[in-house]
């Protein structure tokens, strides 16, 4: 019991080997395959539902009332008395523009066209990169290349090194992670089509084949006319 209370409640007692970050994707509903048909609003409407759900803390007006706006390209270092409420950097949903849901309420997928959500595990302390932005890359993991011909990201490939330290929940409280939105413009249709998507950056490990999400996740699309 006395051990314990030399605890702290808000920072990690050691913190001299942080592991790499996982990562996750969101929609997130049964699994790692995301599969609906064009022409059956049914198959797609519980993905874009998602999607709207996870980025109600997103939205533009919650951002600008919560957190603020911060610089980029450097890491929002905060000092103080560790039990002090940290402030959040905004991530506003319109930043993800094409697949914000704000313009196209179905983030593509009523088109064929679907976007996907990435996004760094939390790691109280981690400053990703090393001062140089982790960058995302998505490939098709077996198969044919060519059946993953476009795919575009927004608000950029790079998580914006602004986001980071994470102080932890108890002090961060309006912290909301950054994403990286991929639209997948062009996959070849009718196909069960494995995708992999990779963190790319100094400390970043991303090829243990005993751990898919460690650095890179592996999702399936299967998009039917």
């Amino acid at each position: 019991y006395v051990m314990l209370l030399t605890l702290s409640p808000y920072t990690p007692t050691y913190r001299d080997r942080v592991s790499p970050p996982g990562v996750m994707i969101r929609p997130y509903l049964n699994g790692f395959t995301i599969a609906f048909n064009v022409s059956q609003p049914s198959t797609w409407q519980p993905y874009v539902d998602s999607m709207h759900h996870f980025l109600a803390p997103y939205d533009d007006k919650v951002q600008e009332e919560k957190n603020i706006e911060c610089v980029s390209g450097q890491y929002f270092i905060q000092g103080g008395n560790e039990s002090e409420e940290k402030k959040a950097c905004q991530f506003k949903r319109s930043l993800l523009q094409k697949c914000s849901g704000i313009e196209d309420r179905t983030f593509g997928y009523s088109k064929g066209q679907p976007c996907i959500l990435l996004k760094m595990n939390r790691i109280i302390g981690y400053r990703p990169g090393d001062g140089v932005p982790v960058n995302v890359d998505c490939k098709v993991q077996k198969g044919n290349e060519s059946d993953l011909r476009s795919v575009n990201f927004y608000p950029g490939n790079a998580f914006d090194l602004k986001y980071y330290p994470y102080y932890g929940k108890l002090t961060h409280v309006n912290y909301t992670s950054p994403l990286v939105a991929m639209h997948f413009t062009d996959v070849k249709r009718n196909y069960l089509v494995p995708i992999q998507c990779s963190l790319n950056g100094k400390g970043i490990i991303n090829n243990i084949n005993s751990d898919r999400f460690l650095g890179r996740i592996i999702f399936t699309l299967s998009i039917g006319k």
